[in-house]
């Protein structure tokens, strides 16, 4: 068993421009102790292997611990510098890239797709489909793709292993890449998770002349001070990486990490990243697009980011078409919308021990998760490395944590 230290943290003050203290939020030392029993007894029952989680506010971190193991066979625990897969965390920092390109005036939210990315000019859109008889039919979309939908997911592109059609079409043709694959909705009909952030990436190359990793080096990552995000791991750091755990008939099984850690360069996913990283782009989510001394996006993009997007069009629940990679989801279906970049939560009956309504959130394949309040000022990661998404114990992880920030947060 790992025992972290507990960070305890009073009620801080932040000096003003005007040369007066204000009050900051804080989880004060009642509140680490209490986050830290419940993660301390979570590893120890076996619910998870390992993991961190960082909760912070728009200027300090007011916790950062680890649990657990990074590398169960290796007897390595789990550490607060622990590089984590985070897959689908890095469509928010897509988002934000191409919200940087929207403020240049280089990009418009309600361009057409095709205008960059001619492939995607009258795309087809599934009519039907038989699982069982192994059969579909598609239709031309009477209406084009837009910047503004790949930001909100509702572009109508799927993921194969999500929609069960999808996953039918890919077998059969052999194809699982969104240009070649249909639309699973007409575009802009409804919400549906998919490949869309991959597309916007694709987008940003086109318009920058540059690939997207070194765009977002040079606009987020290098900014941000964010020194472990990248695509792949240098080999000096590899053994910081987690290994990845599968849930088997009740038990997790370990796949040690390969020699190399390096994945193609997607807007969707596949970033290797900290808690400690991601919160830096947390907090400039927090302070409306400022760190330090650098404005990187305009107040008024990131408010237009949190802001409901999608109108009446709510979050709806996710299949699958693979029970070991992912459980339906995600929460707050019926009740969230989306923004650019971000599920933003709406719950219908808000209780005080949840994340407070209009808080920006997503996640990672591999259950690594992460919110931002804007009304508490406080951001959160809580960050696991195991399959399926949207595993029981793994939730109940997240669910815990949650309920531990806001039952002891104290804000200004």
């Amino acid at each position: 068993m790992t025992r972290a230290l507990i960070l305890a943290v009073g009620i801080g003050f932040a000096v003003t421009a005007a040369g007066t203290t204000a009050p900051r939020p804080s989880l004060g030392a009642r509140g680490a102790k209490a986050m830290s029993s419940f993660l301390d007894e979570a590893v120890t029952r076996g619910d998870v292997p390992g993991v961190v989680v960082l909760v912070t506010g728009p200027d300090r971190v007011l916790y950062h611990e680890a649990f657990g193991s990074r590398d169960v066979a290796q007897h390595l625990p789990m550490q607060k510098d622990t590089i984590f897969r985070i897959a689908s965390m890095t469509k928010a920092l897509t988002s934000a890239a191409a919200m940087m390109l929207v403020e240049q005036g280089k990009l418009g939210l309600d361009d057409e797709v095709a205008t960059y990315l001619p492939a995607f000019k009258n795309p087809q859109v599934i009519r039907r489909v038989d699982l069982v008889a192994g059969t579909w039919e598609t239709r031309p979309a009477t209406r084009p793709l837009t910047i503004r939908q790949l930001l909100t997911h509702t572009s109508g592109i799927g993921y194969v292993w999500s929609d069960p059609g999808l996953a039918l079409i890919g077998k059969v043709t052999g194809s699982t890449s969104e240009v070649d694959l249909p639309l699973v909705h007409e575009p802009g009909a409804q919400w549906t998770y998919g490949a869309s952030t991959k597309v916007l990436g694709d987008v940003i190359e086109r318009i920058s002349g540059e690939s997207l990793e070194a765009f977002m080096q040079q606009h987020l990552f290098g900014p941000l001070g964010m020194q472990d995000t990248g695509w792949s791991v240098p080999a000096a750091e590899a053994a910081r990486v987690a290994t990845l755990h599968q849930r088997l008939h009740g038990r997790l099984v370990e796949t040690p990490n390969p020699a190399v850690l390096s994945a193609a360069v997607r807007g969707d996913g596949r970033l290797f990243s900290t808690a400690a990283d991601y919160a830096r782009f947390i907090r400039l989510m927090l302070n409306e697009g400022r760190t330090g001394h650098a404005q990187l996006l305009k107040p008024e993009t990131v408010r237009e980011m949190r802001r409901n997007q999608t109108g009446d069009l709510k979050v709806r629940l996710q299949p699958t078409a693979d029970a070991g990679y992912s459980r339906p989801f995600p929460a707050g279906v019926g009740e969230d919308v989306w923004g650019f970049g971000f599920q933003i939560a709406m719950p219908a009956t808000p209780r005080p021990d949840m994340r407070r309504p209009g808080s920006m959130t997503w996640a990672g394949i591999d259950n690594t998760f992460f919110w931002i309040d804007p009304q508490s000022k406080v951001g959160v990661l809580v960050m696991m490395q195991l399959l399926p998404f949207y595993d029981e114990s793994a939730l109940r992880v997240l669910d815990g944590v949650e309920s531990r920030v806001y039952q002891n947060l104290r804000t200004p």
